[in-house]
């Protein structure tokens, strides 16, 4: 079975072909099914595969054909599976398909209904290249094949200027991390002569010594390419304004799968980041830094989907500090726990929007625990996972990695400190996010109701959300072992107790109305910083000061270069030459032979001088 593993992309691409071909003449229905059936067979053939793994854990590798052969650089379409393949595999055809069937109510009356299954299906093959590549060549092909579909679908619904400034604003923000990442690869096999995965690691092991230059920065270049695609600091811009595009691409793309590729690019390199240690330390301090940005971020933002972006942003920070401090296991497993919570809530908000008139000011909503009980529960458990609440499935994949980063070398306490902020902020924001929807009194009333194709995709979501902390991943072949001491009992007490004491605060604030901020939000300074937070902490505002108008600056000003009036002064005078030359077809024979006999003349005299 497992050599079926080449069909896993495939389907989702014939699909996405067929679709973009054929999708003006064919009935929704079968869009629903081409677009959706597509994603459930390949999520089937992976269960399939997975299955046999778990029995076997076997590494395969599938050589289709050679991509090309430039002197001894030969790459090829190849495939590579290992328990670190599946798991991504089986986030994105399971969390995949789970979205897919979500949309199809969701989007059931938008008119471009079959684009938006082929630029979906597309991306599901591109996501499914990336992390199923044999080289780096390949898997770079997919990473940019995700950043073309991202772009085409946050811009989905192109008809409205600010979400086309909103798409090409993620795609050329998310370039500049794959530049970095794409020189890297130069460098990669310029020093090591090949891009193959499997091979990378035996070679620099053997050419370099840990603390070496040249893996350090190899390393930073891949990290760039990692933070452009991952949305991290300081290339984080682009995701909260990506939330343009409908709210299932938001769950799948912007949540699930494309933002946790930089996550997964780390890893699968991590032989690389092994021989040095301060890339790994640079690794963990940008992460815990944009978890903590984004936190504090999240707790001002009145927009739904943009506090969840900004949840999303702050999350992938924690699967960064993980993976800065050692603990690969527990990053993958975040990221997997992750896919499940957020895409719930990303529904959820889904769920809301379709049925409250496409409102997104929470402060809009309200009330609605009692119209909405499929998502109000979907939220508490998204939430409680979220918040790490214990025994969800993000309480045992944040609380790993505390406890794996408390133990760190160095600035180990200090990175678990920073991580118990993130986590009592998160707690905050998330709560504050369910008592201010679901509770009080409402403002704005339902107009729809959510139906099975919502329904049951939101509860299954909300199993996995609950459970899947219990899931063990099968990566113990793929990463080092890891030099896990239990630390005293008072640290995981606090890791703990912490998550809890948040929620209990968004419940004394928001809900319960015992704790009242108001003199205190009524401070001149808090009410600027509270601005500061709500701007993202200005870093937008930043970029367009130093980057963005400058850059238009400077075109303007050579609208009317030197040059240009160079070459304009060129096209006048033939044009003048050309009218005094046209002037001459009068169509009278008698001036054409006067000026051929003037012409003759003239020539004659030349031509007597010279003898």
């Amino acid at each position: 079975m497992i050599e079926l593993i080449g069909l896993v992309p495939l389907i989702p691409l014939v699909s996405s072909i067929i679709l973009m071909v054929f999708g003006a003449k064919l009935s929704r229905l079968s869009i629903g099914v081409i677009g959706v059936g597509s994603v459930g067979i390949a999520a089937l053939i992976t269960a399939k595969i997975g299955a046999e793994f778990l029995i076997n854990p076997e590494i395969y590798t599938l050589s289709l054909w050679t991509w090309m052969q430039v002197g001894s650089f030969s790459p090829g379409v190849s495939f590579y599976f290992d328990g670190l393949t599946l798991v991504m595999m089986s986030v994105i055809t399971g969390v995949g398909f789970l979205i897919h069937l979500f949309s199809t109510e969701f989007m059931e009356e938008d008119s471009s209904y079959a684009r938006y299954f082929s630029y979906l299906n597309m991306f599901v093959a591109a996501m499914l290249i990336l992390v199923m590549a044999d080289n780096l060549l390949l898997l770079y092909l997919g990473w940019e094949g995700v950043g073309v579909c991202s772009y085409l679908l946050v811009g989905f619904w192109y008809q409205n200027s600010s979400n086309g400034y909103a798409a090409r604003k993620a795609f050329i923000v998310t370039r500049i991390g794959d530049t970095l990442m794409a020189v890297g690869l130069f460098l990669l096999f310029t020093e090591l002569g090949t891009l193959d995965i499997q091979s990378i690691g035996d070679i620099a092991k053997n050419k370099w010594q840990v603390g070496d230059n040249m893996p350090l920065i190899v390393c930073l270049l891949i990290l760039g390419g990692a933070v452009g695609k991952s949305a991290q600091l300081p290339l984080h811009t682009w995701l909260p304004d990506a939330m343009a595009g409908p709210t299932p691409v938001s769950a799948l793309i912007h949540a699930a799968t494309m933002v946790t590729a930089g996550v997964y690019l780390i890893a699968r390199t991590h032989e690389l980041f092994l021989l040095s240690p301060i890339a790994m330390t640079i690794v963990a301090i940008v992460g815990l830094a944009t978890s903590l940005m984004a936190a504090f971020t999240a707790l001002t933002q009145h927009d739904i989907k943009r506090i969840l972006a900004y949840s999303t942003i702050s999350q992938i920070g924690y699967m960064f500090l993980a993976l800065g401090v050692g603990a690969w296991t527990a990053g993958i497993f975040h990221l997997m726990t992750h896919a499940f919570f957020k895409a719930l809530l990303f529904l959820g908000s889904g769920a809301i929007i379709h049925c409250l008139h496409h409102e997104h000011n929470i402060f809009k909503m309200g009330g609605l625990r009692t119209r909405m009980p499929v998502t109000f529960w979907s939220f508490m458990i998204g939430s409680a996972a979220l918040a790490a609440l214990p025994m969800t499935s993000g309480f045992f994949s944040k609380d790993l990695i505390l406890l794996q980063a408390y133990q760190a070398e160095g600035i180990g306490p200090w990175l678990w400190f920073g991580g118990l902020v993130g986590a009592l902020l998160t707690a905050i924001y998330s709560f504050r996010l369910v008592f201010v929807v679901f509770f009080g009194q409402i403002n704005t009333e339902p107009d729809k109701t959510t139906g099975w194709r919502m329904s049951i995709p939101l509860s299954l979501l909300c199993f996995l959300a609950l459970l899947g902390g219990w899931i063990i991943i099968p990566v113990n072949q793929v990463f080092p072992p890891a030099i896990f001491k239990h630390p005293s009992h008072w640290i995981e007490y606090i890791s703990i107790a912490v998550p809890i004491i948040g929620v209990i605060i968004a419940y004394l604030v928001f809900l319960g109305k015992q704790l009242n901020l108001r003199f205190f939000l009524d401070i001149a300074f808090i009410q600027k910083l509270q601005r500061f937070w709500f701007s993202g902490w200005g870093i937008d505002w930043l970029y367009d000061q130093i980057l963005v108008k400058p850059y238009y600056n400077i075109a303007k000003s050579l609208k009317q270069e030197p040059v240009d009036n160079f070459y304009g002064f060129i096209v006048n005078v033939s044009q003048a030459l050309n009218r005094w030359l046209s002037s001459g077809q009068s169509g009278q024979m008698r001036r054409y032979i006067t000026s051929m006999v003037f012409g003759l003349i003239v020539v004659l005299i030349i031509l007597a001088g010279t003898l």
